[in-house]
């Protein structure tokens, strides 16, 4: 399976602004997607933003405006811009791939990052 590893959680006030990074550890074949998740606790993991082959991309509505996904294709890193952080943004945040695996699909996490807004 990939190896990812994320980095850039941390501590900030709310209004701040993030960066979290993914590092894959090499060059991903048939990627569908990839993406950030994040899990509060005693809640779901739940969606971000992804960037779908193609190169469309997807957000929850709680984070559209404020939160841009890119990727970086020569360094196999995905990124995840926060701005206008939210104590409701206070996760553990996980990066995912997909890959088309025979006639389906795997998937790969990170290890996760923490991020915590205070009010």
């Amino acid at each position: 399976q990939v190896q990812l590893v994320e980095s850039g959680g941390g501590l900030v006030q709310s209004g701040g602004s993030l960066r979290l990074a993914c590092a894959a550890s090499g060059s991903i074949p048939s990627i569908l997607s990839v993406g950030w998740y994040r899990q509060a606790p005693g809640k779901r993991r739940e969606l971000v933003a992804r960037i779908i082959d193609g190169g469309s991309t997807n957000y929850a509505d709680s984070v559209k405006g404020r939160f841009t996904i890119s990727r970086d294709n020569a360094k196999n890193t995905v990124y995840l811009q926060m701005n206008g952080l939210k104590p409701e943004d206070t996760a553990v945040y996980y990066c995912n791939v997909e890959q088309r695996w025979g006639l389906g699909s795997r998937g790969s996490w990170g290890q996760g990052t923490q991020v915590t807004v205070s009010s």
